[in-house]
């Protein structure tokens, strides 16, 4: 039972499987926060961009 507890703690192939799934999971934190951002930005720009459209293709009533 002593081997096997050594050669457990010894035993480095888990960790690396470990931090490979901690640094996933960072980075869809970090697109799914960027693209959150850039989609509001997006928005944004669409929205003027249809009321720039709305307000010039509609002449107003005299």
């Amino acid at each position: 039972m002593k081997k096997f507890t050594q050669r457990f703690l010894r035993d480095n192939k888990g960790v690396t499987a470990i931090e490979y799934g901690l640094i996933a999971g960072l980075l869809a934190v970090v697109i799914a926060t960027s693209v959150t951002g850039v989609g509001k930005q997006l928005s944004a720009v669409f929205d003027a961009v249809t009321s720039s459209i709305t307000t010039t293709a509609v002449p107003k009533a005299s």
